[in-house]
């Protein structure tokens, strides 16, 4: 993890700092930018391997930087007047090396344009691309820029090597402590879901290959990206890739896909889905998708609580953490959706449900109020989630999980689809919830989020919830345990799904001294061994006070 490298930590605030006194102050814009070099960078990276690979393999692979470039705006031209450009020379390995007015120039004027068009003109993201515009005003700041991310993959190449992390992994947290800056500037109400919390959400649900995988409010895609590292990791280690250790929080992942087979990577590439309502976003996550080696992700610009966006019962896994505050606009909820509330944090979990193939599985981070919030529309929804879906876990989180960007108590509600909206419930889906009390994540809770010894309870979650038994975990003193349907339901807990409700605390017997032998200790301490004739004589302050009481208790 990224707090662990004060040196790559540094270089990183290098970077920011750079655009900040660059005229570029709003850490929107910032990061976009910042992404563009990232992805020019890592283009030309994962070009040259893949190359290498095709290589060693025996394998055909053309690179995205054989052959001629003519620019957009001249492909209308007669052929005659097109000004084609060697692909080659737009390699960052190539254009770093420039003069800084001339790079600034041949990275606006060219680069750019040619990674808009990276995928073809038909391309989801030379769609969401179209309007992106490259914004450094300054040579020399393109010059610093280029130079602190050359030195930031050279810092985590070393890592990668020194700690056996993935280098992408690492990539990945480089590309997260960026986007946190956004959240810790108060930009844009985006606050990221902690990787490690991803990963223990993948490991709980258990993606497979050929799942088709869903986030309806994906962000950077964190979510779609833990799914499809689980699934490349699981097929690596079915190939005897002996390679993957556990990382600091004791998961084994890897993103490196090079020994899944072509079927398989167009199998994955085409399971995972993503909607955001912010373009920015969606253009931040494309780029991180294919940072990991996901050529053409299926991330889309798409309000997916909206009368526009009308799919159901399409997928197998929903992964989320959607927005927890704020309302729709009445007027514009789907109509399908049948909560009578425009809460969103209520209406993405109606959504989410919908969403789902019966027999799907969704795994969703809640504000721990939807838990047990009174209003009609909380107490109807986690009705249907025990009633429709089979609710398999409730796991609360503490309340640091989410610093520094908010305090909130949350939890993870996991949870699978068996009875439509529209069929008559015959048999009610869930028979026990099981729950978990997470006290720790192997992070300190403050806003720092140090990483602290140990996994904190993230391991333990996942082997007790694949072993969890009705008929055995029952101690309601325990860190988790079941409780059944009929307990939840019945008229006193009304459908309550809090876990202090059902946990029972132990209460520690405490035996303390006498009053009078405690107050002849404070005695003591005030005046020493004295006789009692001679405490007598003394006339006021505490002592005197202390006498009196100690005459009254006897």
């Amino acid at each position: 993890m990224l707090q662990n490298n004060p040196e790559l930590k540094s270089k990183i605030d290098q970077l920011w700092n750079k655009f900040w006194s660059g005229g570029i102050s709003n850490p929107l814009t910032a990061i976009e930018q910042i992404t563009y070099l990232l992805f020019m960078k890592r283009l030309d990276e994962l070009d040259q391997k893949r190359q290498a690979d095709a290589e060693w393999t025996g394998e055909n692979y053309i690179s995205k930087f054989t052959g001629k470039w003519i620019p957009p705006e001249e492909r209308n031209w007669p052929a005659a007047e097109q000004r084609p450009i060697e692909k080659r020379g737009l390699r960052w390995s190539e254009f770093k090396r420039m003069q800084a007015e001339d790079m600034l120039q041949h990275v606006q004027g060219k680069v750019f344009p040619f990674l808009k068009d990276l995928n073809g003109a038909e391309s989801n993201f030379t769609h969401h691309m179209k309007n992106a515009v490259f914004v450094i005003p300054k040579p020399a700041l393109l010059v610093e820029a280029v130079k602190t991310i050359d030195d930031i993959f050279d810092v985590m190449e070393k890592d990668s090597k020194e700690k056996g992390q993935a280098f992408q992994d690492i990539q990945g947290d480089v590309y997260e402590f960026l986007l946190s800056e956004i959240a810790t500037a108060g930009k844009n109400g985006q606050f990221r879901t902690p990787r490690h919390i991803i990963k223990l959400m993948a490991d709980l649900v258990q993606p497979q290959l050929g799942h088709k995988i869903a986030d309806p409010a994906c962000g950077s895609g964190g979510f779609l990206l833990g799914a499809y590292q689980y699934i490349v990791t699981e097929l690596a280690k079915k190939a005897d890739a002996r390679d993957i250790r556990p990382d600091e929080d004791g998961f084994t992942r890897t993103s490196v896909a090079a020994a899944l087979t072509e079927k398989a990577q167009a199998i994955l590439a085409s399971s995972l889905w993503g909607y955001d309502i912010d373009q920015t976003m969606v253009r931040l996550g494309l780029m991180n998708l294919m940072m990991h080696g996901i050529d053409e992700p299926r991330i889309d610009y798409k309000d997916t609580l909206s009368k526009s966006y009308t799919e159901e019962a399409e997928y197998d896994i929903v992964m989320a953490n959607p927005p927890f505050t704020g309302s729709i606009d009445k007027g514009d909820i789907n109509e399908h959706l049948q909560l009578a509330t425009t809460k969103t944090e209520l209406l993405f979990v109606e959504n989410i449900y919908r969403l789902l193939k019966k027999g799907g599985t969704a795994c969703v981070i809640v504000p721990q109020g939807v838990l047990f919030g009174s209003g009609g529309a909380f107490k109807t929804l986690r009705q249907m989630l025990m009633e429709r879906c089979d609710l398999k876990a409730v796991i609360t989180l503490p309340s640091g999980v989410f610093k520094p960007y908010a305090g909130v108590s949350t939890a993870i509600l996991l949870f699978t689809k068996v009875w439509g909206p529209k069929d008559k419930v015959s048999k009610v889906a869930t028979e026990h919830v099981w729950f978990y009390e997470m006290a720790a994540d192997g992070y300190s809770l403050d806003d720092k989020r140090s990483k602290q010894e140990g996994f904190g309870d993230l391991q333990d979650i996942i082997a007790r919830y694949h072993t969890r038994d009705a008929a055995t975990d029952t101690d309601r003193t325990a860190k988790c345990f079941m409780v059944p349907r009929a307990e939840i339901a019945d008229e006193k807990n009304n459908f309550d799904l809090s876990l202090s409700r059902y946990k029972k605390d132990v209460f520690e017997e405490v035996s303390y001294d006498a009053p009078g032998v405690i107050l002849h200790r404070l005695i003591q301490a005030e005046v020493g061994e004295v006789d009692e004739a001679d405490l007598t004589k003394v006339q006021s302050g505490i002592v005197r006070e202390l006498l009196e009481l100690k005459g009254m208790v006897g």
